[in-house]
């Protein structure tokens, strides 16, 4: 009887230890939606073709996509028969307060990873690079910086793209003539009319911007950037690690696999809705490289 007590207590004893552990082993987001069976997740209205919401305004997307894969890669490792996905909208001022209170648990959309906002929030492996680039009409040939010379440019008044090229110009004695323009929209047109030669302006709001014109295959972007890439990255909470290598692993997976690249075709080398505009940007080498070895890296110079 003794034995048998003393076996009885020796197994109640592990069992107080093993739990406590078993217990703290979700903490932070992983926890929050264990427990809520729930996660959220933030969109943007009007980020094609990142985040935005179609015809039936329903939210569509790039990133929306990676987001609710890695929901289900979420629901997989808490090993949860269900797991509710809960919308929330979220604009360029809330999304990171939204994130940090614990509103949202993944935000999905064209958000820039910098080394100021990875002091409010953290970023998974980047998903898209965007580089500041120009558009012009095909008819004109112009492909490269050099062939600017002599030019007659546009970019938006207030922008960091309106500075590269006055950099540019006088780093490269380019000779140009550099207009700026109220918005993107006046600075698009003055390069329909004639008025300008090539607008100057990050690749993917160029590429949109074609896309929706009336003659989109009328113009081409630059293969050559002024800027190094920037990073675009799905935002998570600060501080949360086990649910950062979570999304990490996923996001990685997802990039590395055939359906990374897959996914990145469908949406900007294909029609897309509502209007099923083509935003023909194709995957640049430095894309291809980040598939292949996902980084969460803010630096520029690391891709």
């Amino acid at each position: 009887m003794r034995l048998r007590h003393v076996l009885f207590l020796t197994s109640l004893a592990a069992m107080a230890v093993n739990a406590p552990a078993r217990a703290e082993e979700l903490t932070g987001t992983l926890k929050k939606v264990k427990d809520s069976g729930a996660i959220t997740i933030g969109y943007r209205d009007s980020s094609v073709p990142f985040s935005y919401l179609d015809g039936d305004q329903k939210p569509v997307g790039y990133a929306y996509e990676i987001c609710r894969k890695v929901a289900d890669a979420v629901k997989t490792h808490l090993k949860l028969d269900k797991l509710e996905v809960k919308l929330n909208p979220v604009t360029s001022a809330t999304r990171i307060p939204l994130i940090a209170n614990g509103t949202i648990d993944l935000e999905c959309g064209s958000t820039t990873n910098n080394a100021d906002r990875q002091k409010q929030a953290s970023f998974t492996n980047t998903h898209f690079l965007t580089a500041t680039r120009y558009l012009a009409k095909k008819d004109k040939k112009l492909d490269k910086i050099e062939d600017l010379k002599g030019r007659t440019v546009v970019s938006t008044s207030g922008t960091t793209n309106i500075k590269m090229i006055n950099e540019a110009n006088t780093a490269r004695s380019l000779g140009l003539t550099i207009l700026p323009a109220k918005d993107h929209a006046e600075a698009f047109l003055m390069v329909e009319t004639g008025r300008a030669d090539a607008f100057v302006m990050d690749d993917v709001l160029l590429a949109s911007l074609a896309a929706s014109s009336k003659t989109p295959d009328a113009y081409a972007i630059s293969s050559e950037a002024l800027s190094k890439p920037e990073p675009y990255g799905i935002m998570l909470r600060k501080d949360d690690a086990p649910f950062k290598a979570v999304v990490d692993a996923a996001t990685s997976a997802l990039y590395k696999s055939p359906e990374g690249k897959a996914l990145y075709e469908k949406w900007f080398t294909q029609p897309i809705p509502p209007r099923g505009i083509n935003l023909k940007l194709p995957m640049s080498e430095a894309m291809q490289k980040q598939f292949a070895s996902p980084s969460d890296s803010a630096d520029p110079a690391a891709y």
